[in-house]
């Protein structure tokens, strides 16, 4: 099961390399996890944060079908 997931995690790795746009977007999602991350490690009820963060994750995915 983790080699599967290994692979397929290189094989994303690699076309994010490979293609600016993906490069761009992803950096992009990666600074909004970090603010995600930091807001909840400044919360005084961390798994509060975490579920917050998780449904706002979730609705913005529903939202985009």
């Amino acid at each position: 099961m983790s080699f599967l997931l290994r692979n397929i995690a290189r094989y994303a790795v690699q076309k994010l390399a490979s293609d600016p746009r993906a490069k761009e977007k992803a950096a992009k999602a990666a600074r909004v996890v970090v603010g995600e991350a930091k807001q909840i490690a400044r919360g005084e009820d961390r798994a509060r944060a975490a579920g917050r963060a998780l449904r706002r994750a979730m609705k913005k995915l529903q939202g985009d079908r």
